[in-house]
């Protein structure tokens, strides 16, 4: 049997141990046929029961943001790698940074790092944007707005107190582009502060950006 044949269709996206178990069903020892893939690098493993095609099989990859969506669920990519992702801080992320509501989680994968960070129902929920990177790949990211509040919220120790304090934290650290910032959508964000954590240095957040 011709594995890349068998496996081309679901190579877009990662693979769950289950569905390769049932392309092999005609071998009598699929396991020890998964074993073989991995070692001839027709599949990687990112984490238990999850695969990725491999180098020698030549066939499309799913987009790291994808395989972040797929190795620690429910999640979507947040904080830096979405800031970047939307060009709103100049610096490319090399760590693929996600909120989940599960617990925060770091895995180290051959195809990259990917770190998780715990946010609670029903703020996770706000702002996440479907995109459609190919027609089988579409992708859970924060939206420009989402991905700013959470790293005001998830950032250890700061808590904005001042519209000037708030400046230098988005011009001066984040190095962000206040044309870029006053176009975001602060109408939206208000409607999540309600159910936020650090409710005070949203509002700061917020009243920085409308007087931008």
């Amino acid at each position: 049997m011709d594995f890349r044949k068998m496996i081309k269709e679901y190579a877009e996206a990662p693979i769950t141990r289950h569905l390769i178990l049932e392309i092999l069903s005609d071998y009598q020892s699929p396991n020890d046929k998964i074993s073989e893939l991995l070692k001839n690098k027709e599949l990687i493993s990112i984490r238990r029961g999850l695969y990725i095609t491999g180098p020698n099989i030549d066939l499309s990859t799913p987009e790291p943001f994808l395989i972040a969506n797929h190795l620690r669920g429910p999640s979507y990519v947040s904080l830096e790698s979405a800031l970047s992702y939307w060009n709103m801080i100049p610096e490319r992320a090399y760590e693929i940074s996600s909120v989940t509501i599960k617990t925060s989680k770091l895995y180290k994968t051959p195809v990259g790092r990917f770190s998780y960070q715990h946010l609670k129902i029903p703020y996770y929920s706000y702002g996440i944007k479907n995109i459609r990177y190919s027609p089988k790949q579409t992708m859970l990211v924060a939206s420009p707005e989402k991905a700013l509040c959470d790293k005001v919220v998830l950032t250890p120790k700061i808590y904005l107190r001042s519209i000037k304090q708030t400046r230098e934290f988005l011009l001066e650290d984040l190095r962000m582009d206040s044309e870029i910032l006053r176009t975001l959508d602060t109408k939206a964000m208000e409607l999540w502060i309600k159910n936020a954590p650090k409710k005070s240095s949203l509002k700061m957040l917020i009243k920085t950006l409308i007087e931008l």
